[in-house]
């Protein structure tokens, strides 16, 4: 059935290429080579869209008839929606929107008990959090490669890291930076997860206090942080877990090393001038103070090493949490700086970890250090100086291995398994593909260290990524940019443009990349995405027994089988135990008195996939979505009288409507 199907595309395909083929050749006039499939010529379809021979090729190479899986999945961080973005590939479908630090009623995320227990319990100083900027999403890792177990994001408006469990895509933890405000180099993660980085951005005094501007060189600090993972648990343990003090410089991107640079972490910085701004007072603009010099400083961390101080007691604590000292850090030789190209944005490490590219915004090159030079460096003192705060500065000529001109805004750069690395062009809007060197290069007598070819996008790209191209075995096959402006790109809905996410063929090396296809992202401004191979996840399709907790991955103390529902009433508080299937509620009738504590607690008793029931209580501002098998709570004061219709808020059944009930509150 399938060979058959992928022939009538095929067939389909050689005729619509013939038919390009004689009108190249001059063919035409009255007479058409005509296409029917159903009864449409094909050839009116393609003549009214004005479509290319590489439009149709696009869309053969994107259509996935329904029924059909996608080879890929794309995580893509949800920017100031708070949330993560699910999508196939190639196909550029949205399959889900995972509720992270934002409210998100259609999952309940953030309504029932157990939901706003994990959101709130990340609040910062007693003040709700109900949205987020979330910025880089990294998949949990086994020896260097993506193992579909975990997801993990950063929170860059409140320095907050969520851990997202992949059986089920949701999430299930989120801990706030007991340190710092903001963040933005998260959340990348080590060969085999055990740390998790979150890098900091703009320096500041730590914990929230105050310190004047006047002070900033001597009171403000910059910092990263490792959080440990238990793997077992699914849970970061911020017990095990510390911060390295940085100078205050604006950390940024980080990545983690991996084969022969494992152990080590490398992290981009800018504002090594350590401006503070001040135009209202006549001072240089951030933007001006910030670019003075010609280079900033890539940081160079011993994360073995730093781990070991950490166990071996060499921490301190501040605000509660365990902090390497800056002079710690340099007394025990396990942090240094390199210089780098200025303004850089991404630092990347290739997939046999010898190489870190450095892309510069206001620098045309990509800049390549080899870690074994940098190894070298650091183990027979080729220090070329010190910073104002005593960081040994190695000497740049002796660990840059190459430098490659690609064009105008390098960014970032990901990779593929023929030794090809993609670097995203931010103001000549372009996708710039690039020879690697080393061992690579020699097998294949191809000439490193030399820019390619160039592909343009629309418009401004920012981040890109390839096919896991994060790890050490990356896919490469496809690229998607993940492009900040549209401008022309879709229909006009008003002043605010959705971002643009641009599928690229890479998969043919020795032609040209070609594009496939244009996704509008109108939920907020996505930053950095990873995609990994769609059969490495193993989802469950129902959760493993009726009444489970999904915030702790167990069985509910609360959850209900069939003939086991109630009411009770202790005092001023009235427990509900209620269960949902097709098509109503058990019970159907709940009666408490106005002022009364409700604690209501609801398991979908269903085992039968995609069988989910919502729940809500009009006036009473949630709603829950319970999956099969799932048990869910809600708590809330009765305080308005009145009759209150329930009802299932996922059309369930042909008998949907009738899954209802009344909450009746009585003055």
């Amino acid at each position: 059935m399938i060979k058959k199907h992928l022939t009538k595309i095929l067939v389909t395909v050689i005729a619509v290429a013939a038919i390009f083929f004689f009108k190249a050749c001059g063919g035409g006039g009255e007479e058409k080579v005509s296409l029917n499939v159903g009864g449409e010529d094909i050839n009116a379809v393609i003549e009214d869209r004005d479509l290319t021979p590489e439009d149709v090729l696009a869309a053969v190479k994107t259509f996935l008839p329904t029924g059909k899986y996608d080879e890929y999945l794309l995580f893509a961080s949800g920017g100031h929606s708070g949330q993560v973005l699910v999508i196939g590939v190639p196909s550029m479908r949205l399959l889900k929107v995972i509720g992270v630090f934002t409210p998100e009623p259609w999952q309940g995320w953030g309504f029932s008990k157990e939901t706003k227990e994990i959101l709130h319990a990340a609040d910062y100083d007693g003040q709700e959090l109900t949205w987020g900027d979330t910025h880089h999403p990294a998949l949990s890792e086994t020896d260097g490669d993506y193992d579909g177990q975990f997801l993990f994001i950063n929170d860059k408006a409140n320095a907050r890291v969520a851990v997202i469990d992949l059986r089920d895509f949701e999430t299930k933890q989120i801990i706030k930076n007991p340190l710092s405000l903001s963040d933005h180099g998260g959340t990348m993660v080590t060969p085999n997860t055990e740390w998790i980085i979150e890098g900091g951005q703009y320096g500041m005094p730590w914990s929230g206090e105050y310190a004047s501007l006047d002070d900033y060189n001597e009171k403000y600090k910059g910092m990263v942080t490792f959080w440990k993972f238990d793997r077992e648990k699914g849970r970061i343990n911020t017990e095990e877990s510390f911060a390295m003090e940085l100078p205050p410089y604006w950390q940024d991107i980080t990545d983690a090393g991996k084969l022969v640079s494992e152990g080590w972490v490398f992290q981009n910085s800018f504002n090594t001038e350590l401006a503070t701004g001040g135009i209202e007072e006549g001072n240089p603009p951030f933007e001006a103070g910030a670019s003075q010099r010609d280079m900033d400083y890539l940081h160079v961390i011993h994360l073995k090493k730093a781990a070991e101080l950490f166990k071996a007691g060499k921490t301190v604590k501040i605000n509660g949490f365990n902090v390497l000292t800056l002079e710690t850090s340099i007394k025990e030789g396990i942090l240094y700086f390199i210089p780098e190209p200025k303004s850089p944005h991404g630092v990347d490490v290739s997939p046999d970890g010898n190489y870190i590219v450095v892309s510069g915004k206001l620098d045309p090159h990509a800049t390549v250090y080899s870690f074994k030079k940098i190894k070298d460096a650091i183990d027979n003192g080729k220090i070329k100086e010190k910073d104002p705060y005593g960081v040994p500065i190695l000497d740049y000529d002796a660990v840059l291995e190459a430098q490659v001109e690609l064009g105008l805004g390098p960014l970032h750069t990901q990779f593929d398994p023929d030794g090809y690395a993609y670097t995203s062009l931010f103001l000549e809007s372009a996708v710039a593909r690039w020879a690697l060197g080393g061992e690579w290069t020699k097998k294949n007598g191809k000439e490193p260290w030399k820019l390619v070819d160039k592909i343009s996008i629309h418009y401004n790209v920012g981040h890109l990524v390839t096919a896991e191209g994060d790890n050490i075995h990356p896919d490469g096959k496809y690229l998607v940019s993940l492009n900040k402006w549209a401008i022309d790109r879709f229909t006009n809905v008003g002043p605010l443009l959705p971002q643009n996410f641009q599928l690229i063929d890479i998969g043919n090396t020795d032609g040209q990349m070609q594009r496939l296809y244009d996704m509008p992202i109108g939920i907020g401004e996505p930053h950095y995405a990873q995609m990994i191979k769609a059969d490495k996840i193993k989802a469950w399709d129902v959760y493993p027994e009726i009444g489970w907790d999904p915030g702790t991955q167990s069985k509910s103390p609360y959850g209900v089988l069939a003939g086991e529902e109630r009411v009770k009433r202790t005092g001023n508080t009235v427990e509900v135990w209620m269960s949902a299937v097709r098509s109503h509620y058990t019970p159907e009738r709940v009666e408490v008195r106005k002022g009364d504590k409700v604690i209501w607690h609801i398991t979908n008793v269903e085992r039968a996939k995609d069988a989910t029931h919502g729940f809500t209580v009009p006036g009473y501002n949630f709603n829950l979505s319970l999956e099969p098998g799932e048990t869910q709570t809600v708590e809330f004061v009765a305080d308005k009288q009145g009759v209150f219709p329930f009802y299932c808020t996922e059309f369930c059944s042909a008998l949907h409507l009738e899954m209802a009930g009344y909450f009746l509150v009585k003055p």
